[in-house]
């Protein structure tokens, strides 16, 4: 969607859109209300006149407002598919949720707690579940919120396109420990996370 492969980027894209179109219409529409009560005011027009029945009026404040509501649907359904069409080569990570962590599990069966190593420039897809109660899965960097359901296989995914350290929470109150539950997603060059997925924890 709009010739991009990052789907965060189309997040962006929609919010800006709704966002900047709702600035416009906002200063539009308070521009026109002050310029008629300044214009139109009780001591230069003492008798209102009756504008019903004015089909050119009527039709352009229904069809300008559908065409602006149609086109941020159309905008936010392209968003929302860029998030669920996932690459074909994306690598494949299982996400389990526990109280009071994350648990990673590697394609060759690797596990990590509350760290979340991917390789940069890959397409990365998230089988998310639950162990035990409702978790939400929360990657703010690349705009992912996922429940983690128990019985309930889910997924997201995401472009690895910037090396670094980024947030991962859980954004649905699971228990006393819910403040706690906060992991990290490394992204790290694609030697290196060859290198990683070899190594043994102990040796780590």
């Amino acid at each position: 969607m709009y010739g991009v492969s990052n789907p965060a980027v189309g997040v962006d894209i929609t919010l800006w859109y709704i966002l900047v179109f709702s600035i416009v219409l906002l200063t539009l529409i308070t521009a026109t209300m002050i310029w008629f009560v300044i214009r139109y005011r009780r001591d230069k027009h003492p008798d209102p006149v009756d504008i019903r029945g004015n089909w050119i009026l009527e039709t352009v404040w229904m069809l300008v407002p559908t065409l602006i509501a149609l086109s941020m649907f159309v905008i936010g359904w392209q968003s929302y598919l860029g998030l669920r069409e996932v690459p074909d080569d994306a690598i494949e990570i299982e996400v389990y949720a526990q109280m009071y962590s994350w648990i990673f599990v590697y394609p060759n069966d690797k596990e990590t707690e509350n760290e979340l190593v991917v390789p940069m420039g890959s397409a990365v897809k998230l089988n998310i579940t639950s162990e035990d109660v409702l978790h939400s899965f929360y990657l703010p960097a690349f705009r992912i919120k996922v429940d983690a359901v128990k019985g309930l296989d889910t997924y997201a995914w995401f472009q690895a396109d910037k090396l670094g350290v980024f947030d991962i929470h859980c954004t649905e109150f699971c228990g006393i420990g819910h403040y706690d539950m906060n992991a990290v997603l490394t992204i790290v060059p694609q030697d290196d996370y060859l290198e990683w997925l070899e190594t043994d924890e102990d040796d780590e």
